[in-house]
């Protein structure tokens, strides 16, 4: 199983990848997704077809990792870490300002029917940092936590008049708080009742 972009330490092979994803979203810049193939990826990256697909399954693969990889860089940006319930205030902003973004440069109409995809790829990396945050204690209550927060911010972002992103922080952040709390309370009690 290939390993995550985040979790890449060759210096070579983060080049590749950068220079794959890089490749994909110029691409993207005029034509949709399902218009592009792996030879044009490949050849946009000038890297051999056999060298993608050391990195990446299908160019399917390669749209998850463009999409995390630009969030990521947003949280890292932003230095988005956390820590205990009540601290996941900046990443909701960071997912909604991610998404506005997106939206706005029209990029979510061209991938509308690889919806599913870049959700799973932005889940993935809020789950990622709810994860670390936890100490990588409970799995269900960051994937619970991340699908929330993910699917507030899609529907907030199609919205014709969206209510200012703080409102909807607030929202989202009021909503989450019990589910990453009923994680903090049930790894303090111990593994037997942590596990029901």
């Amino acid at each position: 199983m290939p390993i995550s972009d985040c979790e890449v330490r060759d210096p070579r092979m983060r080049r590749t990848r950068q220079m794959l994803q890089m490749a994909l979203g110029t691409l993207m810049q005029t034509r949709s997704f399902d218009e592009i193939s792996v030879q044009d990826i490949t050849e946009a990256a000038t890297i051999s077809r056999a060298t993608f697909y050391d990195h990446y399954k299908d160019k399917y693969a390669l749209l998850g990792a463009l999409v995390a990889g630009g969030f990521h860089a947003l949280i890292a940006e932003r230095g988005i870490r956390y820590s205990e319930p009540g601290s996941e205030g900046p990443l909701i902003q960071a997912v909604c300002d991610y998404m506005a973004a997106a939206h706005d440069t029209g990029k979510c109409e061209r991938q509308n029917p690889f919806e599913p995809l870049v959700g799973a790829a932005i889940m993935g990396a809020i789950q990622k940092v709810l994860l670390v945050g936890m100490a990588e204690q409970d799995v269900l209550a960051a994937t619970a936590a991340s699908y929330a927060i993910y699917g507030a911010a899609k529907e907030w972002v199609i919205q014709p008049r969206r209510r200012p992103v703080e409102e909807i922080v607030a929202v989202v952040q009021a909503m989450v708080r019990p589910i990453l709390a009923a994680e903090r309370k049930a790894a303090a009690a111990g593994p037997a009742t942590h596990a029901r």
